[in-house]
C-alpha cells in the first residue's frame, strides 16, 4: 500500500508518519552568504516561508535576491515532526518542501520576496511542478503574520488576474498559517551552489508581477 498510495492526494494526519522527536543538524552558516541559516536572526528583519517545487532551484532564487540576509530549504506545511527526505517524498507526511528566506526590509519590501516568488514557478499545477510529481512539489505560501496574510492574499488575486489576461489558468497556491519550519539535511542546503550542474526543475510562466502589485489597485 505504501508503494501505491497517491502522491497527488494528501495524507490524512491519521495516517501520517509518526517522526522523531529530535531535529536534524545543520551547518552554522550559509554556503554561499556565509550568513547562520538558523534563528535568531537580527532584529526587525522578516521571515517568508514558500513552496515553489523541488526546493534546490527555489532556494537559489532567493540567496541571489538583494536584501536576503539568509536562506534555508526544508519541510512545513503537514504532520510529521522532523521528517527526513525521503520521508517527505513519500508523500506520507504532508509537508512540502519549502525555503526559509529571512530578509531586511529596509533593503528589500514583501512585494519584492512576492514577485520572486510568483514568477519563479507556475503557481497553477496544483500537486506537482514540471515533471515533479507529489504533494510535496505543490505551491504553498505559509504567512508569518496577519499583514504577511494580507498581502500575500492580494497579491495571489491580482496576479491571477495578470495570468488570467496571458490565457493560463486558476492559481492552485496553498495560502496557510506557518507552523513548524523542520530544516533539511546538509546536503540539501544550498544544494545548487555546492552541486553547480544539479537538477533544478522549477521554472515560470513568462508573466510579470511587477513590485508592488499587493497595493495596486
Amino acid at each position: 500500500m505504501f508503494l501505491f498510495r497517491d502522491k497527488a492526494a494528501m495524507v490524512e494526519r491519521r495516517d501520517a508518519l509518526a517522526g522523531r522527536d529530535w531535529p536534524i543538524v545543520v551547518p552554522g552558516q550559509h554556503f554561499v552568504l556565509g550568513t547562520p541559516i538558523a534563528p535568531p536572526f537580527p532584529g526587525g528583519f522578516e521571515q517568508l516561508v514558500v513552496g515553489m517545487g523541488c526546493f534546490w532551484g527555489a532556494e537559489r532564487i532567493f540567496w541571489k535576491a538583494p536584501g536576503v540576509y539568509t536562506t534555508a530549504v526544508g519541510y512545513a506545511g503537514g504532520y510529521t515532526p522532523n521528517p527526513t527526505y525521503e520521508e517527505a517524498c513519500s508523500g506520507r507526511t504532508g509537508h512540502a518542501e519549502v525555503v526559509l528566506a529571512a530578509f531586511d526590509p529596509s533593503e528589500t519590501g514583501l512585494e519584492e520576496m512576492l514577485r520572486l516568488f510568483w514568477e519563479g514557478h507556475d503557481p497553477t499545477q496544483g500537486m506537482r511542478q514540471g515533471n515533479d510529481m507529489g504533494t510535496q512539489y505543490r505551491s504553498v505560501i505559509l504567512w508569518q503574520d496577519e499583514a504577511q496574510r494580507a498581502a500575500v492574499e492580494r497579491s495571489r488575486e491580482l496576479y491571477q488576474r495578470e495570468l488570467s489576461g496571458a490565457g493560463h489558468g486558476e492559481i492552485t497556491t496553498e495560502l496557510a498559517q506557518a507552523g513548524p519550519f523542520y530544516y533539511a539535511e546538509d546536503y540539501h542546503q544550498q544544494y545548487l551552489a555546492k552541486n553547480p550542474s544539479g537538477y533544478c526543475g522549477i521554472g515560470g510562466t513568462g508573466v510579470s508581477c511587477p513590485v508592488g502589485l499587493t497595493t495596486s489597485a
